[in-house]
């Protein structure tokens, strides 16, 4: 997704019927929402009911001068205050812990979901706002589920109940009352809006100052090969200073409303309590009713100051929840036929590409492939070699199922793969890629990603037969040495070790192989050379050839250009021919030679 069409998620995404959504994922817990509801429940009435106890006080107790009145009110507001805490504490905890099941329950589903999207998803979608969806936007859900909700949903009751018991009181001084809430009310929300508008701006300096900080720490190698600490201190040092000016910024507002809060609430409170202090004076109303009409109005105005709170809460939320859904609501390209067939058993691991069409969605107009067409014998290891972007790599993805072609067929022992279900027909495949994937965890864990049900005996056996085990066993720990973020620990060669160790581990019938050794020393390259004749041994095997003397001894080299195959054959053969290849040939090894 687009900046642009992000912010206009944003914009739009603020009608809070949006989180009707979320009662599927509140359903299968409905035994802790009924108690939390309880709890709301109990607890406002408890509060309501503390003016009545604090009337019978004052009236009861003080100003009849009975000690014995005085006693059983008091004991009376001090079960009310109890049954207030239980309740209290009951609504906050289930609500609380139903907010993080929701959230919980949400990411995992989010996750599982965005993560079985084809990479053509992620070409129009940057992986920055998936993950902003996953940790933010499912922070607010949890947010309004364990705070906004319930508050709002108390706020409404206290408001309703708190009017109720105005109008029995004194219904007269509560005409009063509701001329005088929005004097009080207005101000606070316009000040308010300006609060929560200098909160976001104030967080979106901070997630700068994040970002910046990432940018330069994972790339802290090129910062400092090309002496730049000073630069990107200074860059940091501005996204900071701008964090830190809307944090003021932030903080003066913050403090304003707390001014215009008490400013304006103790004013109300004195005026309700000069007009009830002439009503007492003149006879028309209690001490211990006055005293319980404005216990009564300052619930009411909380309450009601909160409710306009809550409302852009509940907006906020409601565009979180809508950008969360729209990734649940996100079809998937490449997916399941209606009717499976099964991966054929045992795989002979034919491949046939018939009169293929192919261009990337993010590049609709540019066609990759062209009537493309390519078989590969059980058993045979062919190569692929061209220039850069003749279409060698689409050609993996086409049959890793990443995506489907526009016209044409892949098929496997004859059979279009569209037909599998794909995490079973990938079963049988075997990546190595040029750049590999080596995770935050240990050596063990790294081989074991490609079989997560071997043993360690079989881990250990993989490694073996990749050349690894020569390396990891001088690591601290051995297998169990924490190989660090993204590997960083390992050489390029000890890295694509370990990748062709997953790969033997899974045992693929197909083998794709990015040339693994475009980049590596001369003695890592021998290595590796060494675990890929292994890992290629018995099975059907593609490889894509930077270097032109690794695919010697392939069974069959393809040329392609553009798209096309515009020869095959074996080396000597295609030398002889002349053309592409020839040309590719005498230039890279005249290069090898000035080297």
């Amino acid at each position: 997704m687009h900046v642009q069409e992000h912010q206009a998620d944003r914009a739009r995404s603020r009608n809070v019927r949006q989180l009707r959504r979320l009662a599927g994922y509140i359903r299968p817990h409905t035994t802790w929402a009924l108690l939390a509801l309880l709890g709301l429940v109990l607890s406002s009435a408890a509060l309501l009911s503390l003016g009545i106890g604090l009337r019978h006080l004052i009236d009861g107790g003080f100003k009849a001068g009975r000690p014995e009145a005085l006693d059983h009110a008091l004991y009376a507001v001090m079960i009310v205050i109890v049954i207030l805490a239980v309740a209290t504490f009951a609504r906050s905890y289930f609500v609380t812990l139903l907010g993080e099941r929701v959230v919980t329950d949400l990411r995992r589903d989010v996750f599982a979901h965005v993560v079985r999207l084809s990479p053509g998803f992620f070409e129009v979608t940057r992986t920055g706002e998936v993950i902003s969806r996953l940790t933010t936007d499912t922070s607010v859900v949890q947010t309004v589920i364990a705070a906004s909700v319930t508050q709002a949903l108390r706020n409404v009751l206290l408001l309703t109940g708190g009017l109720v018991l105005l109008f029995v009181t004194q219904p007269r001084l509560t005409a009063v009352v509701l001329l005088v809430v929005p004097l009080v009310i207005v101000p606070l929300v316009v000040i308010g809006r300006q609060v929560r508008r200098r909160s976001r701006l104030a967080q979106d300096r901070v997630a700068d100052v994040s970002g910046r900080a990432e940018e330069s720490l994972n790339a802290v190698r090129t910062v400092q090969s090309c002496a730049q600490e000073r630069a990107e201190t200074d860059r940091f040092a501005t996204a900071a200073e701008d964090a830190f000016k809307a944090a003021a910024g932030y903080i003066r507002a913050r403090a304003f409303l707390g001014a215009c809060i008490i400013t304006l609430v103790f004013g109300a409170i004195v005026f309700v309590l000069y007009l009830g202090g002439h009503d007492v004076l003149a006879g028309r109303m209690t001490a211990g009713e006055l005293s319980a009409f404005v216990f009564y109005a300052t619930i009411v105005a909380s309450a009601a100051g909160g409710l306009s709170e809550i409302f852009g809460d509940l907006q906020r939320a409601a565009g979180a929840t809508e950008r969360l859904f729209d990734l649940l609501d996100t079809e998937p390209i490449i997916a399941a036929p209606a009717v499976i067939r099964p991966v054929p058993q045992p795989t002979a691991g034919a491949v046939r590409f018939e009169g293929v069409d192919f261009a990337y969605p993010a590049y609709p107009a540019r066609r990759v492939l062209h009537g493309f067409d390519l078989s590969v014998a059980p058993g045979e290891t062919l190569a692929l070699v061209g220039p850069s972007g003749s279409g060698k790599s689409t050609v993996f993805q086409l049959l890793m199922r990443f995506y489907d072609p526009d016209a044409g067929r892949v098929s496997l022992d004859g059979i279009d793969v569209r037909q599998f279900e794909p995490s079973a027909f990938r079963n049988i495949l075997g990546l190595v890629p040029q750049e590999p994937v080596v995770f935050s965890t240990s050596a063990l864990e790294n081989i074991r990603y490609g079989r997560p049900d071997a043993s360690d005996a079989e881990v250990e056996a993989a490694a073996s037969a990749a050349y690894a085990t020569e390396f990891i066993e001088r690591l601290p720990d051995g297998f169990d040495t924490f190989l660090g973020e993204k590997g960083v620990r390992l050489s390029g060669g000890q890295r694509q070790r370990i990748a062709i160790a997953r790969a033997l581990l899974r045992d693929p019938r197909v083998l794709l192989l990015d040339e693994a050794t475009s980049s590596l020393d001369a003695e890592s390259e021998r290595y590796v050379q060494r675990a890929v004749e292994r890992l290629s041994a018995g099975r059907s095997s593609l490889v894509i050839a930077h270097r032109l003397a690794t695919v010697l001894k392939a069974d069959r080299i393809v040329v392609m250009d553009e798209g096309r195959i515009v020869a095959s054959g074996t080396h000597d053969q295609l030398l002889a021919r002349g053309g592409l290849y020839a040309r590719l040939a005498a230039l890279q090894f005249q290069t090898e030679q000035a080297a």
